[in-house]
């Protein structure tokens, strides 16, 4: 993976939840999400703790929201998000779906660029690292897996596709990113089937969603990622975007699809859209445009030099996060590759002495035409991996070194 030269906005604590701008189409009444996995007692999957999943709704009608909130709160962690070469954090929700494995389900908005993740169970106040085991962007769903824990609950999963407009929900999320007990929100469904595009509101971030739940739950900052219940108290939602307006609105990704993609993430099957683990990561910030291909610039003077011998060049300085790439103000005259704008400190591209200007051309035998070009040779290194690249200096000197890839930030 390779970080564009147009950084996010800071993101700040709280994750702001993705605010809908579009409702792009109301398919109707009929919802097409798919039937979730049944849960075993032996697997510790969905599976209400110390009683049959009958027995449990059964108890969950009786108590109201206070009941429901009561069952599900042993499942839900407040995830945080460190984003190293943002210099930022940002938090959201998740619940546990997989007692066993450790397995917690999220929002990928919510991990977006992260280079490590924590997750709080909210019922202990103890706080786990958690490792990213995949992730689905166009879907806006992430699967996590918390280190070391153990004795989890997982949250009950219901059937989203029995769901109608008019049933009554209960949104559950880390308010503002706060912390603490998991903040609540009642409501309806009152759509079905829905289409969005939604947008982070500060990043610029945008994506389209299909087949969403449509609540008058209020879904606030920090909530994404959070179980949205039914009446029985099993999950039926994935609390996921806001709406506008003066009236209170939000959407779910459906569970039956989310556990669906969960199940395959879970299981290490790639599929186009479909990140597993984390991929390599060079160090470079590269210019984000679609074609990419470098202009030769005229070379400042003094802007890079070569040492006494003519040997490797000494670096222009690396950047502690990728705000302060900028267009460098010479090119490596190299056509076709990936023009570089920055280099991240402590990372390969660094060690090796790749700096501002500098054309990559070729990376683990793959040739470089471009920035897309660059980071879809990345996305099949592991971190950790030693690769060879080949790059051209602003000086015109073409250079190959081996290069040892770091962990990439989340997709």
């Amino acid at each position: 993976m390779v970080m564009t030269s147009q950084p996010p906005a800071p993101r700040g604590r709280a994750v702001v939840p993705l605010i809908v701008v579009t409702l792009v189409v109301a398919l109707g009444a009929g919802c097409a999400a798919l039937h979730p996995r049944k849960g075993s007692g032996a697997s510790g999957k969905g599976r209400l703790p110390g009683q049959s999943r009958a027995a449990g709704a059964a108890a969950a009608r009786t108590r109201g929201d206070a009941g429901i909130y009561s069952l599900l709160r042993p499942s839900v962690v407040d995830v945080t998000a460190t984003l190293g070469y943002d210099g930022e954090t940002a938090a959201g929700t998740g619940f546990v779906v997989d007692a066993r494995a450790g397995l917690v389900l999220t929002n990928n908005h919510v991990i977006r660029d992260a280079t490590t993740v924590t997750a709080r169970l909210t019922s202990t106040g103890r706080t786990y690292p958690a490792r990213i085991v995949g992730t689905d962007p166009d879907a806006d769903i992430a699967v996590l897996q918390l280190s070391g824990a153990t004795g989890l609950t997982p949250a009950p999963v219901g059937d989203s596709a029995a769901v109608t407009v008019g049933t009554p929900v209960l949104a559950i999320g880390n308010r503002a990113g706060q912390g603490g007990a998991p903040a609540t929100a009642p409501g309806v469904i009152n759509g079905l089937n829905q289409t969005i595009r939604a947008a982070d509101g500060i990043s610029g971030f945008t994506e389209t969603l299909h087949g969403m739940l449509q609540t008058s739950a209020r879904i606030q900052p920090g909530d994404s990622g959070g179980p949205l219940a039914g009446p029985t108290g099993t999950v039926i939602g994935v609390d996921t975007a806001a709406g506008t307006g003066t009236s209170p609105t939000g959407y779910a990704i459906p569970i039956g699809a989310a556990m669906a993609l969960e199940r395959q993430i879970a299981t290490g099957r790639r599929a186009p859209g479909i990140s597993i683990g984390t991929a390599g990561f060079l160090g470079v910030v590269v210019t984000s445009a679609a074609t990419a291909a470098p202009v030769p610039r005229p070379r400042a003077p003094q802007a890079r030099d070569l040492d006494a011998a003519g040997a490797a060049p000494r670096p222009a300085g690396c950047l502690g996060t990728r705000a302060g790439a900028k267009a460098p103000a010479a090119v490596a005259p190299a056509n076709p590759g990936a023009v570089v704008d920055g280099v991240l400190c402590g990372t390969g591209a660094s060690e090796v002495g790749i700096a501002p200007g500098d054309v990559i051309t070729r990376v683990a035998g793959h040739p470089v035409s471009s920035a897309s070009a660059l980071s879809a040779a990345m996305s099949g290194c592991r971190p950790g991996a030693v690769v060879p690249v080949t790059w051209t200096t602003v000086a015109g000197v073409t250079r190959t070194s081996l290069v040892r890839l770091g962990a990439a930030p989340a997709p």
